[in-house]
């Protein structure tokens, strides 16, 4: 296994653990994922250079693409929240209450 691959798993593990055990606010979790995919950014820019295939070549760019529509609605998901409950908490997140 090279460096390269080995900071991918680690990242990646890291910003998953941080997801499953820090969740007080909403802004540290999307943090999380927002690290979650930038690694998987990372790893398919490696792999689609490693493979050196025309076809894979738009993969990292469309998965980019979609993490910052993921961020955008995050963020709007943030504000919404914080305008209607007054905090950013997810103990005050409650879909059974709506």
């Amino acid at each position: 296994m090279s460096l390269s691959h080995l900071y991918f798993y680690i990242t990646f593990t890291f910003t998953s653990l941080g997801l499953a055990f820090h969740r007080t606010h909403l802004i540290s979790a999307l943090m999380c994922l927002e690290g979650m995919m930038l690694s998987m950014y990372v790893a398919l820019s490696i792999w689609s250079v490693e493979n050196s295939s025309a076809s894979f070549t738009p993969t990292p760019m469309l998965l980019l693409t979609l993490s910052a529509c993921e961020a955008g609605i995050g963020l709007a998901m943030l504000v919404a929240s914080t305008r209607t409950h007054g905090s950013d908490h997810l103990h005050n997140l409650n879909l059974l209450r709506c």
